[in-house]
Parts: structure tokens; C-alpha cells; sequence
């Protein structure tokens, strides 16, 4: 918003801007005086409601100047020592504080507040806040002054309203400017930005390419002056000695210009870099906003609930200048109210417990943010009196979710992580505030959605802790690029535990599936090109590269074909059209422009559980079952279809034989022309390429006429299957007449089984 935009806003606005910033003051000026009273809490109090009655009078809004009035008063009465603010005074004078966020929210509803229902509940604040001055409060007796509208006892004369407005807008021009600016514009802008830094990043390798070229340039001009002594003897002519000279000056001249060109590259590829970095930081930096922002409102909430349970309880914020993503942030607000409610219900104790167990009657609630290893930590932790780990035991067998055998083997954090399962609560009945098994599922599911990990941990008697951890932007992402069946994917860095190499002799069977030790468990080994249906991995003579995923109750060693170290990557979300892909969260560019699959590690995870709990997990091939793959028979599958490519793909792959598919018959074409294959399965109409004009090209060719052809088509005229066997095809199959059976038989019937 431009000074020009303050100018020409609505005087409404405006008001409502100043009320929801001096009653934030206010509020936590309230709590502050109500565990502490100092005079400066007092003064910021005394100028917040001063500030809103100001602004009141100027929009002419009677209700709010009525309400800061006698609030001023209250505030004067304990700056003079009159009176001591408690807690039962607070009460009051916080729901002033609610009362006049009402009023700025409806204030072009003046009717309301002057004659209608509202003013009723004016009058009922105004007498609720007479009462309390009449009364002492919990702190003791004191002097209670007369009735205070009947006095005004202001330290401060009534300022000049019109004075400062001007002296604010003279100083507009000094100020720094604020524009509108869309929420779609700004991640635009952030997106645009973080790929500028990864495109900044390709100038490295071709900085690279071209010292490779410089080198190769040294050694022909190194040719060229062998060349020349040798040829020096020898009866050459002037021209062929001109032509020499006048080569090697040309030799000499490029040597020059591209070792000038080249440190004229490093220096912009610096440049570069330095820019693209500050680009993207000074555009992540419009998106960030302080922690305050979110939990300013908290504290507040806190002791209204904390009240309402009979608990004395305060919150301490720390980290509340960390900044974070403004659409983290916002997201946080639910998930951070869920763990604050629980440390309330379930984690403080009631002052008389806690003076038991030899703690201070008023429990603790720490709110904590700050940012470590590129990533947002957020911690929620309490002083009371943590997680029964016996009852947490019981209640989950009580529910059935393991074998009372298997629970007593559970370390603490396999317990803990059942907190996170939808519908678990520690009570067995409902209140208003816990019981109906939501809350710390909530945490879990934002955490996913976010790419984020939570972890939890409880000291019973002197509290527990949840830390969230989470990336400092949703529109970056650092992670581990690894090869999967000859694809790149990339893992979040957030989500890999450790990667390894694992030698093969350290495989342990363990109730008929594959094991390996870390760090003094049984961690379960699956391939991950069986979860992405990719193809099976090759066999390393170093051992099986592993990303490590998962946590504490469900972690994996899954293999990769080969580990391409860390990059950052800019996330680019999928068509919504598409839905939601199996094991798949989003896509990215690399330096080099190609595309990259980020993984869904959750997914995979549960992925992982799906194939245990059916039987059909694979185990990694050792050499010789690697050997017995390579034997099975090679099928290249031609179709434009990506349905029926897959089902003829995972039917053949079921019955033994190595399959590769191809789109179309151009795609075909090259594919058979680099690899070899026992039998080619095609349809007809495709792109680029038909079918018929692959099989005339196949039987044409000197070294693929004998590796037999099966076209698979939905035309079963009598002059199509004619057309096809014409061209060269052994076998002509109708897809409306299509059977699984009927199609791996024709395969059998052209080549055999798979490992004969």
C-alpha cells in the first residue's frame, strides 16, 4: 500500500487497522502485568487504550471512545497505586479488549453499539469493570478510589488529534513504501527466482566443459610445435613456411582469446551465482513474516484455558523474531493451537498436584522457533507431568493395535508415535476440550503435507517436548537425487535418515525377509524400483547403494541403482488434473533442464507396508539371481496406450520376462536398433509411426528380420490382419478378443517360456 493508498483508504479501515494493533499491545501488556506488574506494562497499556480512543473519536465511533475511557481510568488508578491489578481485574479489562476488536470489526455498524443490543453489552462490560474497582482483587486490599466516571485522572493532557495525522503523513514520504501485492504474484515471483538460482548453477559445469577445451587446445597446439620442428629440416617453399607461421599465430591468438573468455566466465559466473542467491533471498524475504505474527494471541489463550480447567499457566515465547514462509505460518496456527490445548489437558497439573510433587503451583508452556541446518524448528514443550508410558502401553492394547507380546518389546518412541494414529486419545471420555481422539493427528497430517517430520519426547514427571521440523520455504527443496531403474527421483532431504553402501554379505534373513543391521536394529530391505514398478535394480560389484527412510517404528533400507549426491530443487506441483500419483509428491528441473520426480516418502512408506502385508515383497537379487534375469527373454512392448502398455507390461513381467516399453513406433524403432530383444509385441495406429511401417522396417532390416513380431490391434477386419501379416507380422491378435491367457500363450507359442 502506497502512501497515496493510506490517504485514500476508508477511515474504517484505518480504525480497524489501529484497534487490531493496539489491542494486541494491550492484551499482551495485560498478561505481562498479571504475572508482574511494572510501571512500563502499565504506561503501554495506558497508551494502547489512549491510542484507540483517539482513533475512536476521530471516526466518530461513541462506543469505543465510552470503552477506553473508563479502561484509561482503571490503568491511571494503578499507575497512581490505587489500585492493583489482578487477575480478577484483568478478566475484565481483556474482555474490554474483546469487546473493542467487536466494535472495529462492525464500526460501520454504528446503530448496534449506540442504541441496539450492542450497547447492552456496553453497559454490562462497564458495570462488570465498576464492580471489580469496588471489590479488592486476589492481591490483596487496597485504597479503591471513587467511582471512576466520576473522576479523570489522566497523567497526560488530550493530545492534538489533527497533529500527529499530519506529522504521520509529512513523514509518509520518509517512510519505507508498502504496495498490494497477490498472493499468486508473490509466489510467481519466489518461484521465478529460486529457478533463476538453480539455472545459475549449470554455469559451473560448462565452465568445466570449456577447461576440458582448453586443455584439448594445449595438446594440438603442443602437435603443432612437434610438427613444426620436425618439418624444419625439410626443403619447404615459402608458401608452405608462411602458411605454418600464419597457423600457428592463429593457434597462438585462440589460446589467448579463449583463456581471456574463459576468466571473463568465471568472473560473471560469480556475479551470477551472488546474484541469483540475493534474487532469491531478497524474494523469499517478502514472503517471510515473524513468528510474533501467528502466536502474538496465544499467551492469551493459554491462561483463558488454563483458567477454565482450575490451572495456574503461562506461556513463554522465545524465537518470536525467526521468520517463516507466510504460507507456513499460516498453516502452523491450527497444529500449534492442537499441541498447546494437549500441554494444557494432558501435560499440566492442577495446582495441587503440583505442589505434591514438589513443583511452583503455576505450570509452564515454552513456545520456541528458530532455524537450524537450513530447516524451521519449532519445539512445544511443558513442565507437567508427561505421558504415562504404562497406561499408553494399556490403552493401545486395549484397542487391539498390537499383540500385548509385541507391546511389551516397544521402546518409548514406538509407544509415543502411537499418539500420532487418527482417533487415539489417552481418554476414555469426551470433554470440550480433549477425548475425541483429534488433535496430535491433525499435527501429523499438516507435517505431511508440508514436508515436514515431528518428533516427541516425555520425561514422566517433569513434562514432554514435541519438535517440529519443517523447510524455511515450501517452494525449494533440498534433496538427494538418486538413479531408480535408470530414472532420476529425489528424495527430501528431510525425510532420508542416512544413505550407505551395504555389502551384500551383510543381508541376514529374519522371518523369511531380508534384514541388515543400523545402528542396533533389524532394518527391513526393499528395492525400490519394485514400489516405483521400474524394472528390476542392477547388480553392484560394490555393494547395494540404500537411502535409509522412515522412523523410529517403520524405517527401510531401500536400494537405489546409484546415489547422485544433493541438490536443490524448485518444486514444480503436479496437474491437478492428474490427482494424486502413487509415491510421487511433485516435479522439478535439474541444471541440465531434465525432469525430475520428487518422491512421496510417506507414501512409499505405506507403499512398503501394502506389499508386507500381502505377501508380495521381493528380495534383492544377489549375482546369480541377477544372472537368471539377464537369461530370461527380452520383450519390447509398442503402444501409444499407456493402459495397455501396462497391463501387457505387468503380465508379461509376472510370467518371468524382462519387459521394455516404447510409445510409439518411432520410439520402437530406436529402442530396437540399441538393445536386444526376443520378441516385439505392436499396435497399429500410433504416432509418428505406425505399426505396420515397424514391422516392414523390422523385416527389412539384415539384423532384426528374425526376431518375431506379435501385433496387438482393436482392428479385426479380415483386411487388417491381412495388411499386418503382409507387412511381415508372425502373429495378429484382436484386443476385443483379448484374454490374459490368450496373450501370454501367443508368447510362449513365438519364443517360450521366459528362462527356457
Amino acid at each position: 500500500m502506497t502512501s497515496d493508498d493510506m490517504r485514500d483508504a476508508s477511515m474504517l479501515d484505518l480504525f480497524r487497522l489501529e484497534v487490531d494493533t493496539q489491542a494486541q499491545a494491550m492484551s499482551s501488556g495485560l498478561l505481562a502485568i498479571e504475572r508482574t506488574a511494572s510501571p512500563e506494562q502499565l504506561e503501554a497499556c495506558m497508551r494502547a487504550a489512549h491510542s484507540i480512543k483517539g482513533a475512536a473519536r476521530i471516526v466518530g465511533i461513541q462506543a469505543g471512545v465510552d470503552v477506553t475511557h473508563v479502561m484509561e481510568d482503571c490503568f491511571v488508578s494503578a499507575q497512581q497505586g490505587n489500585i492493583q491489578l489482578g487477575p480478577r481485574r484483568i478478566d475484565q479489562l481483556l474482555r474490554g479488549v474483546d469487546l473493542l476488536l467487536r466494535i472495529a470489526a462492525s464500526a460501520d455498524d454504528q446503530e448496534f453499539w449506540q442504541a441496539g443490543a450492542g450497547r447492552g453489552e456496553i453497559d454490562i462490560f462497564l458495570q462488570g469493570l465498576q464492580e471489580s474497582l469496588a471489590q479488592a482483587d486476589e492481591h490483596g486490599q487496597e485504597h479503591v478510589p471513587e467511582p471512576v466516571q466520576e473522576t479523570r485522572s489522566i497523567t497526560a493532557p488530550e493530545p492534538n488529534l489533527e497533529a500527529p495525522r499530519a506529522a504521520a503523513e509529512a513523514q509518509q514520504d520518509h517512510a519505507d513504501r508498502m504496495l498490494r501485492v497477490t498472493a499468486t504474484h508473490l509466489n510467481q515471483l519466489v518461484g521465478l527466482s529460486g529457478e533463476s538460482l538453480v539455472e545459475s548453477r549449470w554455469l559451473p559445469s560448462f565452465n568445466a566443459s570449456l577447461l576440458r577445451l582448453k586443455r584439448q587446445h594445449q595438446h594440438a597446439a603442443h602437435a603443432f610445435d612437434l610438427l613444426h620442428d620436425t618439418l624444419r629440416g625439410s626443403d619447404l617453399s615459402e608458401l608452405q613456411l608462411n602458411a605454418m607461421r600464419e597457423t600457428q599465430q592463429h593457434i597462438d591468438a585462440c589460446q589467448k582469446m579463449l583463456a581471456e573468455r574463459m576468466a571473463e566466465l568465471e568472473a560473471f559466473e560469480r556475479r551470477n551465482t551472488s546474484l541469483s542467491r540475493r534474487l532469491y533471498d531478497q524474494a523469499l524475504a517478502c514472503r517471510m513474516r515473524p513468528f510474533a505474527d501467528r502466536v502474538g494471541n496465544y499467551g492469551r489463550m493459554v491462561r483463558d484455558l488454563g483458567r477454565t480447567l482450575g490451572k495456574q499457566v503461562r506461556l513463554d515465547i522465545s524465537g518470536e523474531s525467526t521468520q517463516v514462509d507466510r504460507d507456513i505460518l499460516e498453516q502452523l496456527e491450527a497444529p500449534l493451537v492442537h499441541l498447546l490445548r494437549n500441554a494444557l489437558d494432558h501435560g499440566i497439573e492442577t495446582p495441587q498436584q503440583r505442589r505434591a510433587a514438589g513443583k511452583p503451583e503455576e505450570g509452564v508452556i515454552t513456545l520456541s522457533a528458530r532455524h537450524h541446518a537450513g530447516l524451521l524448528q519449532i519445539s512445544v514443550s511443558d513442565d507437567g507431568n508427561g505421558i504415562d508410558l504404562e497406561q499408553l502401553r494399556s490403552s493401545v492394547i486395549r484397542r487391539g493395535l498390537v499383540e500385548p507380546a509385541t507391546a511389551g518389546r516397544l521402546s518409548t518412541s514406538e509407544l509415543l508415535n502411537f499418539l500420532l494414529l487418527p482417533g487415539f486419545s489417552m481418554r476414555d471420555t469426551v470433554t470440550e476440550i480433549s477425548g475425541r481422539g483429534v488433535g496430535l493427528d491433525v499435527v501429523h497430517d499438516m507435517l505431511k503435507r508440508m514436508r515436514g517430520t515431528i518428533q516427541m519426547f516425555s520425561e514422566p514427571g517433569h513434562g514432554m517436548r514435541f519438535q517440529l521440523q519443517l523447510p524455511l520455504t515450501l517452494s525449494l527443496v533440498r534433496s538427494l537425487l538418486v538413479n531408480i531403474g535408470g530414472e532420476a527421483y529425489a528424495f527430501p532431504l528431510a525425510y532420508v535418515n542416512r544413505t550407505m553402501m551395504l555389502d551384500r554379505q551383510q543381508i541376514e534373513m529374519l522371518e523369511g525377509r531380508q534384514h541388515f543391521s543400523f545402528d542396533g536394529r533389524q532394518i527391513g530391505l526393499v528395492a525400490a524400483s519394485q514400489i516405483l514398478r521400474s524394472g528390476e535394480a542392477p547388480a553392484g560389484e560394490d555393494g547395494i547403494a540404500l537411502v535409509v527412510i522412515g522412523n523410529q517404528g517403520q524405517t527401510y533400507g531401500l536400494q537405489v541403482d546409484r546415489l547422485l549426491g544433493e541438490h536443490m530443487l524448485v518444486v514444480q506441483p503436479l496437474d491437478t488434473r492428474l490427482g494424486k500419483i502413487k509415491d510421487i509428491a511433485a516435479a522439478a528441473l535439474m541444471e541440465n533442464g531434465a525432469p525430475v520426480l520428487i518422491l512421496d516418502v510417506a507414501d512409499m512408506l505405506r507403499s512398503v507396508e501394502k506389499l508386507i502385508a500381502q505377501g508380495h515383497l521381493d528380495k534383492i537379487q544377489n549375482s546369480a539371481d541377477n544372472q537368471q534375469v539377464k537369461s530370461s527373454k527380452r520383450v519390447l512392448v509398442v503402444d501409444d496406450s499407456l493402459t495397455v502398455r501396462e497391463l501387457e507390461r505387468k503380465l508379461l513381467s509376472n510370467r518371468g520376462y524382462a519387459v521394455r516399453v516404447a510409445v510409439d513406433g518411432m520410439d520402437g524403432w530406436n529402442v530396437l536398433r540399441s538393445e536386444p530383444f526376443d520378441l516385439v509385441i505392436t499396435d497399429i495406429d500410433m504416432p509418428r509411426m505406425d505399426g505396420i511401417e515397424l514391422v516392414t522396417l523390422i523385416k527389412k532390416n539384415p539384423q532384426l528380420k528374425a526376431i518375431p513380431v506379435m501385433i496387438v490391434s482393436y482392428k479385426d477386419r479380415q483386411e487388417d490382419r491381412q495388411r499386418g501379416l503382409e507387412a511381415g507380422a508372425d502373429y495378429y491378435l484382436a484386443k476385443a478378443s483379448f484374454h490374459d491367457e490368450t496373450l501370454l500363450q501367443a508368447v510362449e507359442d513365438l519364443i517360450g517360456e521366459a528362462n527356457a
